[in-house]
């Protein structure tokens, strides 16, 4: 039986259609998708965001261990700071890619995805004896996303009390709170906003409150619109474990200096890097009818490639897509959809960028 989080009840009250997300019973929509889509585009919406998998560390080795376990490197952060990493392989293949946010020298916490959970606290285990640290899941927490052009300034009377009145200073990337909740300015729909971290119980009463001050409950469905316009990539579709950052449009997240951080997987990604990078993420913008979706085939001047992640896009009124293909590829290609080939641009993504088209 899937789990719930500690919303179920208030998505049901709203008429949210529940479907099985990674062991999850999650709300895809609560009515259009379509007006969820523009809703956090042009204003400001919420999601339930509680399956994601915390995880709190803290020791006088929580640091080097997480130098070890990331493609990214946390001595960059200061306290209060954020960064965006991949888990990698001994092979370079990304694990699962997530947010670590520093809270002091020896206290930081990771948010990954659901999907991977067992995988990524097995992973965590396994590393975390040679170092100096406790940690745990935090299963006793729910997270709410608020994202929108407008998020900020809706929510700021909610989450005043929480920053002390200081929830217009919070910096992009970075986290702050008191006690067990943490707000962060992080998301994952290309827009502004927070990210909070709260007690499980007091989800629901945060809910309400940002509702009443006129934050839209959003489902998945829009969260995956949203972040495919965004560029953002998807774990499971645009990566996993058989590619590496350098192939996914993720380089920027791995931290290659200093030289002497043994990273894992850091020895891959060295020789795939110097021998020649034969794969590149690019975007892809439909120049005839048809929707791009997952593995279908791509047809390019250079050789064929694959679509990871692609849909329509409410922002741009078109079909676009994330596709894995040669680095030679130019600047058209066809993809495959149902036998019939689609003739599409090659594009920089991302495709949206604070609600307004790059492509």
């Amino acid at each position: 039986m899937p789990r719930r989080t500690p919303l179920y009840d208030r998505h049901r009250a709203a008429g949210a259609r529940l479907v099985e997300f990674a062991g999850w019973e999650m709300p895809v929509h609560f009515g259009s998708q379509l007006a969820e889509h523009h809703a956090v585009r042009r204003d400001a919406g919420m999601f339930d965001v509680s399956h994601m998998t915390q995880v709190d560390l803290a020791g006088t080795g929580a640091a080097d261990f997480l130098r070890r376990l990331c493609a990214n490197d946390v001595a960059k952060l200061d306290d209060g700071a954020a960064l965006y990493t991949c888990l990698l392989n001994d092979d370079g293949g990304v694990i699962d890619d997530g947010i670590v946010y520093r809270l002091a020298a020896d206290r930081y916490r990771m948010v990954v995805n659901a999907a991977t959970r067992d995988r990524d606290l097995a992973w965590i285990e396994q590393h975390a004896a040679a170092f100096e640290l406790a940690w745990h899941e935090r299963d006793d927490l729910a997270m709410i996303a608020v994202q929108g052009p407008h998020a900020r300034d809706r929510a700021h009377g909610v989450l005043d009390p929480v920053l002390a009145g200081a929830a217009a200073e919070l910096r992009r990337f970075h986290v702050a709170g008191e006690g067990e909740t943490l707000v962060g300015r992080t998301g994952y729909t290309g827009e502004d906003g927070y990210e909070v971290m709260l007690p499980a119980a007091d989800a629901p009463d945060l809910w309400d409150a940002l509702h009443e001050a006129g934050v839209e409950p959003i489902g998945l469905g829009a969260r995956d619109t949203l972040r495919l316009e965004a560029g953002m990539a998807l774990y499971g579709q645009d990566m996993d474990e058989n590619v590496t950052p350098l192939e996914s449009g993720l380089g920027w997240t791995v931290a290659w200096e200093p030289a002497g951080r043994d990273f894992i997987g850091r020895g891959a990604l060295e020789k795939q890097r110097d021998a020649g990078v034969r794969r590149r993420l690019v975007g892809l913008v439909l120049e005839g009818r048809g929707v791009a979706r997952a593995h279908y085939a791509v047809e390019t001047d250079a050789g064929e490639g694959e679509v990871t992640s692609g849909g329509f896009a409410p922002t741009l009124e078109a079909s676009i897509a994330l596709a894995r293909v040669p680095v030679e590829a130019g600047e058209h290609c066809e993809v495959v959809i149902r036998n019939r080939r689609v003739r599409a641009r090659v594009v920089q993504y991302p495709f949206v960028r604070n609600g307004r088209p790059r492509v």
